[in-house]
């Protein structure tokens, strides 16, 4: 450690530094890559909670069925997106490929086509929402179409950020094996 008190190099003019080693750029974003995928694998947790709350309240009838509406059809396989969350999170450790890249495919399976799906199953109640003015489902007293559009969209933000950041990250290990098969 150095001490701000005492003898001090007089000789010095910053350009001491050149010598030292430098960590190389793939292992910087490394590591930048994997905090933002860790941010995101907090945010769909957060996410699939809420879905499973819901699911969770309405089959146990919890509370009744005008406070919490069922769910919809698309919220039962997003609960397997759990699988692509516990794989992406187990790959970053040890920058595990294979589990980011199971990870990378079944959150297209799991998140991405059970979001695409639900857009298009309640499309023709947000129609109606908004043309006529009538809900019959509803979530603590708001329309369970316009909560559960919500969600998606911030699911599907989530999502992509999580698949752009990981295909980043992929890129950045695979860079690091090259240079590994070089030497």
């Amino acid at each position: 450690m150095t001490s701000r008190v005492g003898p001090r190099i007089e000789s010095t003019n910053g350009s001491g530094f050149k010598h030292r080693e430098k960590v190389t750029l793939h292992y910087q974003m490394s590591a930048a890559l994997k905090s933002e995928v860790r941010k995101l694998n907090l945010v769909h947790l957060l996410i699939w909670l809420l879905v499973a709350a819901q699911v969770t309240v309405s089959h146990f009838d919890l509370v009744s069925h005008d406070t919490v509406c069922m769910p919809y059809q698309w919220e039962y396989p997003y609960l397997l997106s759990l699988l692509p969350l516990l794989c992406s999170s187990l790959s970053l450790p040890k920058n595990n490929i294979s589990y980011l890249v199971i990870s990378m495919i079944s959150a297209g399976l799991f998140t991405v086509a059970p979001l695409i799906y639900g857009g298009m199953e309640m499309f023709p109640v947000a129609q109606q929402l908004y043309r006529h003015g009538k809900a019959y489902r509803f979530i603590f007293g708001f329309s369970a179409v316009t909560v559960m559009y919500l969600v998606m969209v911030v699911a599907v933000q989530v999502h992509a950020w999580q698949l752009y950041y990981m295909k980043k990250l992929l890129d950045s290990w695979f860079s690091a094996v090259e240079e590994k098969k070089k030497k």
